[in-house]
């Protein structure tokens, strides 16, 4: 394949002595606005577009995904008075569409659909969140898959959209404030013209807006000066009286104050002022909160805090267990809903407000339950439950009577009683146990092509849950495997600890034996192994290619961090150095360099297919990584086998893509990696 040629600059960097060459450079220039950078991303398309649409397979995936994602999918019902608001896609919306049950059986009412924002669909409905009498939403509006966000506010009775209008919101939920004058919400600074899309995610802060005055007016409320880079977010209890800050630095844990909103001077009261451990509200019952941590226990328990109390005082109530993670927990009715996760799996226990075990919550089969959502004074709770063979279906919780009932159960164009899912453990190279999930059909008993993926990153788990996606490669004979590898928090923070920082090489270390496991154990091909990682897990993809190239047919990377020694110059950057290390401290730019996919690759040996994917508006993970990456593989002798680049227009990191645009990528990726791995598709 002739590849275009990339303009190659005499640009080198000095690290400690170490001389670091990056001729690329120039393709970090956005997109949106340098012509160069355009024309060189117009030519790749078309390289790739072309290829793809060659592809044997590509229509038989476009149609079968079209036919799988064509299913009712919904978010768990938020309550309010006797409404209940929700968003549902009806199968192929490109963007769910939010309504109003009046009533627990009444009548479901559109009160936004995106849809009718704009041509392309890719104008989504993001945060969102009613008042407390239900009378408004407050709404945030997302455009291209940025991560900004624009919050709007309208009547729900009427539709009528308010004046109001809340710019550069990020990183923010919506939490109102009892009586419905006002809402909390979360904003960086106003970013200089034309570097919307670049600037520095710095100066994160919570602002209180009142309705009917403008935004200028809006009131900063939580705004810690520190040495780090900063998120926060705000909640409010189900009673109103206090406001719940949360602080992360994204070192896996998050500091924890409280604001009581009784007092109208709004004191702001440090709980947690350190953010190497989790700390998140349950409910509270007056001036007591109930508080899940990992402070003290690395897989989770639960204590309670009295802000009568002069100084804070944790007293434990649930202890930590060795054999599970606690992962939620929930104050509902009269009962804490305990929410475990053991061998990345859910399971369910009730407890009384005194710590007194009360039994389990029977799940509907083994997979993964969502937290639940209710109310301490009410004994009505709502909760999702999926899995890689169950799609995901809301269900009606009882406390009072500990039953659920299914609220809302999809149905799907697929056989379900013909996937076979079976978890399997194998060792990594420390010989560390990692649990791995094989999906097949039943009827797939020899080793078959087979797409492996995983994230193993900030400590986000990757739970078992219900994939069109998926599944539109196992029923063509495929096999699909998630591996939870280090990194994640499946077995707690311990586990996340074990793969970030100068431990990040046992993530790559967990996958690379993941592939060797599916290879030895007859489960894969001997060419027939494709990898496929979105974000971290595209770092994750990009690393273990350059470190065991001949174990994969076929790499897909998609909107990856490649780039690790200038990934802290963009965006959200920064708010990742306590996951990755600094590029800019000795010890971490050793370990950073020594695995960086665009530093490592290996000209002159044989690399697998490789497709990356990105998007010209993702401002978490620019796309300038995936463009060098792509510039420097094409510029390396690695064999015949294609380098290819594919970005798509109007899009971000993943959320608020169209159905349709996703359907179109996923094909693309499937029938690339169906070719190089001989999955033999359609027949």
């Amino acid at each position: 394949m002739i590849y275009p040629q990339t303009a190659q600059a005499d640009v080198v960097d000095e690290y400690f002595g170490q001389r670091v060459a990056d001729p690329y450079r120039w393709l970090e220039n956005d997109i949106r606005r340098d012509p160069a950078t355009y024309a060189w991303v117009d030519v790749q398309n078309r390289l790739s577009a072309s290829y793809l649409a060659g592809l044997p397979g590509r229509d038989v995936f476009r149609e079968r995904l079209a036919v799988l994602f064509d299913h009712e999918r919904l978010t768990t019902p938020e309550k309010r008075g006797d409404r209940y608001f929700f968003t549902r896609n009806s199968g192929l919306d490109n963007q769910a569409v939010l309504f109003v049950r009046e009533g627990m059986n009444g009548l479901d009412r559109v009160v936004i659909d995106p849809n009718e924002w704009s041509r392309d669909g890719a104008t989504a409905l993001a945060e969102w969140a009613p008042s407390e009498d239900a009378s408004h939403l407050a709404y945030a509006i997302q455009e291209g898959g940025a991560d900004w966000r624009t919050i709007r506010v309208l009547e729900v009775d009427s539709g009528m959209i308010l004046k109001d209008e809340i710019k550069w919101a990020r990183f923010t939920n919506i939490a109102w404030v009892k009586d419905g004058t006002g809402f909390f919400y979360s904003r960086n600074p106003k970013p200089e013209k034309d570097v919307e899309f670049s600037a520095l995610a710095l100066g994160h802060a919570v602002y209180f807006h009142r309705l009917g005055t403008e935004q200028s007016e809006d009131r900063r409320v939580h705004a810690p000066e520190t040495d780090l880079p900063m998120i926060h977010t705000m909640d409010v209890t189900a009673d109103g009286r206090y406001a719940v800050i949360y602080s992360s630095a994204l070192t896996g844990g998050n500091g924890f104050a409280v604001v009581d909103l009784s007092n109208s001077d709004w004191p702001i009261r440090t709980v947690v002022d350190t953010f190497d451990h989790t700390w998140l509200l349950a409910g509270n019952i007056g001036a007591k909160l109930f508080l899940f941590t990992q402070k003290g226990a690395e897989r989770g328990r639960l204590v309670t805090i009295d802000l009568a109390d002069s100084e804070a005082v944790f007293v434990e109530l649930i202890a930590e267990r060795q054999d599970r993670v606690l992962k939620f927990g929930a104050l509902v009715g009269s009962r804490l809903i305990v929410s475990y996760m053991h061998n990345a799996k859910t399971e369910v226990e009730r407890y009384t407000v005194d710590g007194t075990p009360d039994g389990v919550v029977e799940l509907p089969g083994v997979g993964s339950a969502g937290a639940f959502y209710g109310r301490p004074d009410d004994d009505e709770a709502f909760f999702i439950f999926t899995s890689h063979d169950a799609p995901a279906a809301i269900y009606h919780y009882d406390v009072a009577t500990n039953s659920r009932t299914a609220w809302a159960k999809p149905k799907v164009a697929i056989d379900l009683t013909n996937i076979l899912v079976k978890q399997h453990f194998y060792a990594s190279k420390d010989g560390t146990q990692v649990p791995i999930f094989v999906v097949c059909r039943t009827d797939v008993t020899a080793p078959a092509p087979t797409m492996l993926t995983a994230y193993g990153g900030f400590g986000i788990s990757m739970v078992p849950f219900y994939s069109p996606a998926a599944m539109a490669w196992v029923e063509q004979g495929g096999v699909y495997a998630v591996a939870n590898i280090r990194g994640g928090g499946e077995y707690g923070k311990a586990w996340h600890d074990g793969g970030r920082g100068p431990k990040k090489q046992n993530s790559f270390d967990d996958f690379i034996a993941a592939a060797e496991f599916l290879k030895r154990e007859g489960i894969t091909s001997p060419d027939g192994l494709a990898i496929h990682g979105e974000s971290n897990g595209g770092l994750l993809i990009g690393a273990v290619v350059n470190q065991r190239p001949e174990l994969f047919a076929a790499a897909i990377p998609v909107v990856g961090v490649l780039d690790m020694l200038r990934f802290d110059r963009f965006t959200g950057g920064q708010l990742w150095t306590q996951e990755f290390g600094r590029p800019d401290d000795e010890a971490d730019f050793r370990n950073l360099f020594a695995y960086s996919p665009l530093h490592n690759i290996r000209s002159g040996v044989t690399y697998p297919a490789i497709l990356v994917s990105t998007a010209d508006t993702d401002d978490r993970v620019v796309p300038a990584h995936s463009f060098k990456y792509v510039a420097a593989l094409q510029a390396s002798d690695l064999g015949v086998r294609p380098r290819l680049l594919r970005v798509e227009g109007r899009a971000g990191h993943g959320s608020g893509k169209p159905t349709d645009k996703a359907i179109e990528e996923i094909a693309d990726m499937w029938a690339f990696a169906a070719y190089w791995t001989g999955l033999d598709v359609g027949n």
